[in-house]
């Protein structure tokens, strides 16, 4: 495995795993700071600023006119030009730049939000264990919320009636994947752009993926073909798991910092 060793790689580290996955209810740490990586504070977290360099172009999120025939209240997620649309009225839409993984590319069709969740825990399925164990077989107990969690500040998990698709809408660190496609993960957002659309969007609201035909009538050629296929990246779960634990540490020792109740 690759040994990341410095921290300040970490939060890419974490991002890079980048599966969808399915754990339910792992909950975020509380307290403290870890030098590097953020404020925790009662649950919450405060993420670094993005450097601009990432923000060029179409990759800053932007109100933008709409041609597409899909209804305002609709999300709209083109793999191909790595955009997503949340149409509003008017003709208009907020246009979010987005990086797509393999299990991204796979999904074709139309879903609806059926539940969301603010830092949400990571754990690899069952088959992605089975079918990398050298990547996710480490990771099997799963990656709990907060700022090492592969799914960012907020995911949206998307359904068929009941049924969940384990397809996921969600933030990412990996500042660089955007724009581009992954060997891993669904559909990422920049985590101060996903926590923007997570307040607009509420359950039962409907998904719609555009094929590539699709894009190209309405994109363009060029911008149906951007972006790049990155390598896929192992990475060395003691560098996650090392980060918990400091994380845990430093929750500790703001609560014995913290002055009792008068």
């Amino acid at each position: 495995m690759i040994r990341l060793l410095r921290p300040a790689l970490l939060l890419v580290a974490a991002a890079l795993l980048a599966g969808c996955g399915a754990l339910e209810g792992i909950a975020s740490r509380r307290g403290g700071e870890v030098p590097g990586y953020g404020r925790i504070v009662d649950g919450d977290y405060t993420l670094p600023a993005v450097d601009p360099k990432y923000l060029q172009g179409v990759n800053r999120r932007a109100q933008v006119a709409y041609a597409g025939p899909e209804a305002p209240g609709t999300i709209v997620v083109d793999p191909h030009a790595k955009f997503l649309y949340f149409v509003l009225e008017g003709g208009q839409a907020m246009r979010y730049p987005i990086a797509v993984g393999r299990e991204g590319r796979g999904f074709r069709g139309t879903a609806t939000v059926g539940r969301k969740a603010m830092w949400p825990g990571w754990q690899p399925t069952a088959n992605m264990i089975r079918s990398e164990p050298e990547v996710y077989g480490p990771f099997a107990r799963g990656i709990p919320g907060g700022l090492a969690s592969p799914l960012g500040a907020r995911a949206l998990y998307l359904y068929r009636g009941n049924r969940d698709t384990f397809f996921r809408i969600h933030g990412t660190n990996d500042l660089a994947s955007i724009g581009n496609s992954g060997s891993a993960g669904c559909i990422r957002l920049f985590n101060h752009d996903i926590i923007q659309l997570y307040e607009l969007v509420q359950p039962g609201t409907p998904v719609v993926v555009r094929t590539y035909e699709q894009s190209v009538a309405l994109e363009g050629e060029e911008l149906a073909n951007r972006g790049t296929e990155l390598p896929p990246t192992v990475v060395d779960p003691a560098v996650i798991y090392g980060f918990l634990a400091a994380q845990e540490a430093a929750r500790r020792e703001a609560t014995a910092a913290a002055p009792p109740d008068a």
